[in-house]
């Protein structure tokens, strides 16, 4: 194969963590995929370090070479040293915040009473999230939140999603530089990856900026109904996986696996391969 980049989300399109169901040979063939030499993987999460590495732990995933974190405000390179904060990215999306402090920002509750602050290990340094009830209206407390921001001088960018399971409202407070698809664009440019050797795969609001991007993206066949929508209405250049491909459901890994066959044929014809050979 040639060499290529795959990032990929998390919760619900990698971790079978949804309510559909997974197919029983997706995950072995994805890290046989991803083993090879000529693959670079990123995962691309809301979640902070310690919370990738639980989910590495918890669902056996491979271990990646990249893990962009807390919806992109975080970067790390990893090998067999361990995890290392890419300290070039900070330094990035650092003035955006004019060297306010994380916890400055959490005086926002007290202004907006319809944020609640979520839990300490889902914060992290250029990242403030909060709960959101899935009743408030969004559209009037984002631009109220925007202008106080922008009075107060700080470059934010707002970040939601939802939580199906727990029915409740996810918004990311970032630098606004900060967001999934900047991070992937800052890892491209360090590692020599154009878009056409490059694929994201994702599933729900929060990965909106790269479906939209341009950058090949496949939407995992489980993905959240809303995004599913505003893909099938041109949001981006999207594959959106069906099922069907080497007998799997097109779900969480199936899904990524099915939309990396669809940009890359050298993949695709690896994938066949070692079909044949694991069920030969």
């Amino acid at each position: 194969m040639k060499r290529f980049l795959l990032c990929t989300d998390l919760d619900r399109t990698l971790i079978p963590n949804g309510a559909q169901p997974e197919s029983p040979s997706a995950m072995w063939r994805f890290r046989q995929l991803v083993a090879c030499e000529d693959v670079t993987l990123a995962y691309v999460s809301g979640r902070n370090c310690a919370l990738i590495e639980q989910a590495i732990a918890e669902y056996d995933l491979p271990q990646p070479d990249f893990a962009i974190a807390d919806v992109g405000a975080t970067i790390y390179r990893i090998d067999q040293s361990g995890w290392r904060r890419w300290d070039e990215w900070d330094e990035q999306i650092a003035t955006d915040w004019h060297g306010l402090a994380h916890d400055e920002l959490q005086r926002l509750p007290g202004v907006f009473p319809a944020l609640r602050l979520q839990e300490a290990e889902k914060q992290s340094s250029y990242k403030l999230s909060f709960y959101v009830t899935l009743e408030t209206d969004t559209k009037k407390l984002f631009g109220e939140m925007e202008a106080y921001l922008k009075q107060a001088g700080i470059g934010a960018n707002l970040i939601w999603s939802v939580d199906e399971a727990a029915a409740v409202g996810l918004l990311d407070v970032l630098p606004n530089s900060a967001n999934k698809l900047h991070a992937i664009a800052f890892l491209m440019r360090q590692q020599g990856f154009i878009h056409e050797n490059t694929v994201f795969a994702g599933d729900s609001g929060n990965d909106l900026d790269v479906l939209k991007s341009g950058i090949q993206a496949v939407l995992v066949a489980n993905a959240d109904a809303q995004i599913r929508q505003l893909v099938a209405n041109g949001a981006g250049c999207v594959y959106i996986a069906r099922g069907g491909y080497l007998g799997m459901n097109g779900n969480y890994s199936a899904g990524i696996l099915e939309g990396l066959a669809h940009y890359l044929p050298e993949a695709d014809a690896w994938l066949r391969e070692s079909n044949i050979s694991k069920d030969s």
